[in-house]
């Protein structure tokens, strides 16, 4: 994790969090007062983790974390108030935010970004493999257009169709994609 947007209203809530961050390693740190710019911000440019000190100007925090958590490949870690932390931690936990309670105990914070570090890594290997398996079907619906066009106008059958892609994928050096995509530009135009 790199970078990091800290969303409080406090100047000495920010003030800690940066020290803590600065100190964990963290330097690409932004700093702004309310969920509102944080919206803003969110749709310029990305952040691999956010630390909202609770309650903000514009609203608690707890729905906007939640929203965040669950839209996107961000960590997001919500500080709240000692009294309200058990009840905030139970609504926010299923959306994957993790929550500490004031005063922000050094080695806890420690442990919440070692835990989101985590969280994000595995995020971002799942979502590689997301990424892979949907060019995969991507591939399998193309190569089956290819294969309906074949049977259609070759009068080819479905076994011949496939081993005609795949012959000429090996033949030409090309994947069953490829082979696929000039079969569709060659029958469909």
């Amino acid at each position: 994790m790199d970078s990091v947007l800290i969303v409080s209203c406090s100047e000495k809530g920010t003030e800690t969090l940066t020290e803590l961050l600065n100190a964990a390693g963290f330097h690409q740190i932004a700093a702004i007062r309310s969920c509102g710019e944080a919206r803003r911000l969110l749709l310029e440019r990305d952040f691999d983790l956010m630390i909202i000190n609770a309650p903000l100007r514009d609203e608690s925090g707890e729905s906007f974390s939640r929203q965040v958590a669950l839209n996107g490949a961000l960590q997001v870690i919500l500080v709240v108030k000692s009294e309200y932390f058990d009840a905030v931690s139970a609504i926010c936990e299923d959306d994957g935010v993790l929550t500490i309670s004031k005063p922000v105990n050094k080695a806890v914070f420690w442990s919440a970004l070692k835990l989101a570090g985590a969280a994000q890594s595995r995020l971002r290997r799942a979502q590689a493999e997301n990424a892979k398996l949907k060019q995969k079907i991507e591939d399998i619906r193309i190569v089956d257009r290819a294969k309906c066009l074949l049977i259609s106008y070759m009068n080819m059958g479905e076994k011949e169709a496939h081993r005609f892609i795949e012959k000429q994928a090996m033949d030409m050096r090309f994947t069953k994609r490829e082979v696929a995509e000039g079969i569709l530009k060659t029958y469909e135009t």
